[in-house]
């Protein structure tokens, strides 16, 4: 009698851990929920293409697609993220009474005017003569083409390949061809460009052509 008494309080605890496992996932189960939702503007009342919705504080999310809608799977009670270039940053809290495993969401985002270009003046000068004084002597900053054509101009690129940094390329060409160029002369010594007279050449071209004056002066 001991014996099946004891069998059978152990059969019983050996139940409770299953029993509890099982609790949490019903209730795991019942928190969560499928967010089906549509992102649109709110000057528009158009679809937001591309919006990002994530879950706060973690990394799962979803982008909307053409028409605007989203689909995301999360718990009762977490916020989305909802944002999108050009719009207000906006937070919507999923309620935790929710009924059932399915909610729908309307995100209308508020275009965002803080990134506005600030307002431009435009007064009109008070004699003709001032307004084609100050037309002729007016600066315009070059363009990307006008700065790329004076870049191109053959002074332009020869004094920015004298005066711009070597690269990564050009530094390891050099690299290697100084010790290729010491290991032609191992056991030997190398011959001075003093008595060279090609080597004179060159460099009455480079002074010629301005490579040794300082730069600060031009």
């Amino acid at each position: 009698m001991k014996r099946l008494l004891k069998l059978c309080l152990l059969g019983v605890i050996g139940l409770l851990p299953a029993s509890k496992t099982f609790a949490q996932f019903e209730n795991f189960k019942d928190s969560v929920v499928e967010i089906v939702g549509i992102v649109m503007s709110g000057d528009s009342l158009k679809a937001l293409p591309g919006a990002t919705i994530q879950v706060k504080g973690e990394r799962r999310g979803a982008v909307t697609n053409e028409q605007g809608v989203f689909s995301l799977v999360v718990l009762k009670g977490d916020v989305l993220d909802f944002s999108f270039v050009g719009y207000t940053f906006m937070e919507k809290k999923i309620p935790t009474d929710i009924a059932g495993n399915q909610y729908s969401v309307l995100a209308v985002m508020s275009p965002d005017t803080s990134h506005y270009l600030p307002t431009v003046v435009i007064r009109q000068r008070p004699t003709r003569e001032q307004f084609e004084r100050d037309f002729v002597t007016m600066e315009f900053k070059d363009d990307a083409l006008a700065t790329a054509d004076k870049n191109m101009d053959p002074k332009q690129r020869e004094r920015l390949m004298r005066t711009l940094p070597r690269d990564a390329k050009d530094m390891t060409n050099y690299q290697l061809t100084q010790q290729a160029r010491s290991m032609y002369y191992t056991g030997q010594a190398p011959p001075q460009n003093i008595f060279n007279p090609f080597a004179w050449n060159e460099f009455i071209k480079a002074w010629k052509r301005g490579d040794f004056k300082n730069n600060s002066d031009e």
